[in-house]
């Protein structure tokens, strides 16, 4: 499908790919992992044609079909289903070509491949992409020009997921989506037949999409089994063996180089030394492992507040008269780790601005404690950075009071140590100048930090620092962000913001993934329900209408199944695990015999272990049923 043989590209004097070889055979689902700035999004660009390398090759099957996100985010007055429709060129041509086609076995040839290509269906897949995406019925029928930036860019993803082509390259496909189509698109990945390299920095989406890691390192591609986890463990047990080789073969060396010494220049040894010196130039010498600097973050603990920091009380919040979120009536204390939950457009950004201070309620009241400090980030922060200034410029304006040293010791303790505070704005990676807004955020020791997708720019290292800062701080945290792992890891409470209210949800994330997919279930029997009653409502119609039904349901009848038997393992599994919990609940056990005691441990661990992971397949197997039913 994809070769990269010994590849060599260079721009503007620094290497970036030195004899970097790739294989992705066909059917093959791989993430290209790396941190920011060693070419990632260059290799897709050599894998287009729009660069050429230096040395070595870039090889695709011919006539393949090669689909990726377009740069540009569509506009004009186009409709989002045509526009997504669109890209499916050879159902358009194909369109096309009936309109003017006159001779029958043209005519013959177009309308077979018509049906081979399921140009019928096109519009019902395109309208579910769309609404995996986010877009309602209503919106897939307005123009691309009256939604923003980030959401036209969905348009676009949507276009290249609808293109079905041979393989895909999707380049950070999750950073314009909020959670709710994040996990809708790993489901639909999951489940997609065809050969797909994507680069992200999402751990979720790596874990549970792709079988295979391509990682970018040292100018090389190494290539690893498994998802991300997997391949984390593998590098490190792969570093760790390099280390204990070196440190034998650095042994060797110093023996062999002892006995060349000693016996150089003694006659009946002469033969000896020199077969060693050859043995030495043989030696390939094994690189030690020289781990990059790990970026740390580090948010200053708070001083004690009494609470709460933060009560609203029956309060309207929006803009202009037009509110967003009504009735608001809720706290914040210092030990609240909070996820905000709802689809882009539901109001979560305007309740974190409430919070901030940054809008204020239009009825109702908000409380807040005299001496709070309040950290808040916003995703589109970062555009108000001036650019000619350097880290230390920023900080300083805001430490007025605070000597050199002080305000450099902050910077620090967000990865700008000696003279990377001193390097301009408009020379920092992305996920610098989000490391900057943190160190901004935090100056004044805040009591809570308000989060607004934070990790858009950050690496995979950089968002498991950010994830144990926010473990080892002091103070309240309310996030947003379409990071399943971040959410899961820092956040014990979850508040779902739609229908112009937040309320509590009761359950974790994975319960929260449940809901969605059921909910996605039902709007789609509901329109199935609904397309039954055509303006027509002809017997044919009727008859075309149930036999798509029964070949639907025949072939997903197998994964209909497995997802009934792992249920059934479940339940099964669950009574057998609260039995054993009973028994270990009982004071007796531990009066009695040892033996038995570790029993019933092992027994439990074992059965909490089967619960987990035929949990988790259940789960993979309901996303695949969604996305293809």
């Amino acid at each position: 499908m994809l070769h990269i043989n010994d590849l060599v590209y260079r721009i503007g004097g620094r290497t970036l790919f030195e004899g970097a070889t790739l294989h992705v055979p066909d059917g093959h689902k791989m993430g290209l992992v790396g941190r920011n700035g060693t070419g990632k999004t260059t290799l897709f660009k050599l894998i287009l044609g729009e660069l050429s390398p230096d040395d070595g090759s870039v090889n695709t099957r011919k006539a393949m079909r090669v689909g990726t996100v377009a740069q540009e985010a569509p506009g004009g007055s186009t409709l989002l289903v045509d526009h997504v429709l669109a890209a499916d060129t050879e159902r358009r041509e194909l369109l096309a070509r009936s309109e003017t086609a006159t001779e029958a076995h043209d005519i013959a040839h177009i309308h077979t491949r018509l049906a081979d290509i399921e140009a019928e269906s096109a519009p019902a897949r395109a309208a579910r992409i769309l609404a995996g995406l986010g877009f309602d019925e209503a919106a897939q029928r307005r123009p691309c020009a009256e939604f923003s930036g980030g959401w036209r860019m969905r348009v676009a993803l949507a276009a290249a997921l609808f293109a079905n082509p041979d393989i895909l390259l999707l380049d950070e496909p999750t950073n314009h989506l909020d959670l709710e189509a994040a996990l809708w698109l790993e489901g639909y990945l999951a489940s997609w037949p065809g050969t797909l390299l994507v680069i992200s920095h999402d751990r979720t989406l790596l874990n549970k999409v792709v079988g295979e890691i391509a990682h970018l390192e040292n100018l090389k591609l190494t290539r690893y089994a498994g998802g991300y986890d997997r391949f984390e463990r593998t590098r490190r047990e792969r570093q760790e063996l390099d280390a204990k080789l070196r440190s034998k073969q650095q042994v060797q060396r110093r023996h062999i180089e002892s006995f060349v010494e000693r016996f150089r220049f003694t006659a009946s040894k002469a033969r000896q030394a020199q077969s060693r010196l050859k043995m030495l130039e043989k030696m390939t010498p094994i690189a030690s492992v020289v781990e990059q600097r790990t970026v740390a973050f580090d948010f200053p603990d708070p001083d004690p507040l009494s609470p709460p920091l933060i009560a609203l009380d029956r309060a309207d919040v929006g803009y202009g008269d037009t509110p967003v979120l009504k009735n608001l009536d809720f706290r914040i204390d210092m030990d609240d780790r909070i996820a905000l939950l709802g689809a882009n457009g539901n109001g979560k950004s305007t309740l974190v601005k409430l919070l901030a201070g940054r809008l204020k309620p239009m009825t109702g009241k908000l409380v807040k404690s005299a001496k709070l400090k309040v950290g808040y980030f916003a995703q589109h922060q970062a555009e108000e950075l001036t650019l000619s200034e350097n880290p230390y410029h920023h900080l300083a304006r805001l430490m007025p009071m605070a000597t050199e040293a002080k305000v450099r010791a902050h910077l620090g303790r967000f990865g700008f140590s000696g003279e990377r505070a001193d390097v301009k704005c408009e020379s920092l990676s992305g996920g610098e100048k989000a490391r900057l807004l943190f160190a901004m955020t935090s100056t004044e020791k805040p009591h809570i930090l308000l989060l607004d997708e934070p990790t858009n720019h950050l690496d995979v290292d950089a968002r498991e620092a950010l994830v144990q800062a926010l473990n080892t701080y002091d103070g309240a945290v309310v996030l947003v962000s379409h990071d399943a792992h971040l959410v899961e890891l820092v956040c014990d409470r979850l508040w779902i913001v739609a229908d112009n209210a937040c309320h509590a949800f009761e359950g974790d994330l994975s319960d929260y993934r449940n809901q969605l997919a059921e909910s996605r279930r039902a709007q789609r029997r509901a329109t199935r329900d609904a397309g039954d009653e055509l303006p027509e409502n002809s017997a044919s119609n009727r008859k075309d209408a149930r036999r798509e039904r029964a070949q639907q349901r025949a072939a997903t009848a197998d994964l209909r199944k497995a997802v009934r038997d792992h249920e059934q393992l479940i339940e099964k599994l669950t009574a057998k695990k609260e039995a054993l919990e009973t028994k270990l609940a009982d004071p007796d056990v531990y009066e009695g015999s040892t033996a038995k005691l570790m029993e019933l441990q092992v027994r439990h661990a074992d059965i909490k272990a089967q619960l987990t992971k035929t949990e988790e397949t259940w789960f993979e197997l309901s996303e695949r049923l969604e996305v293809t039913e």
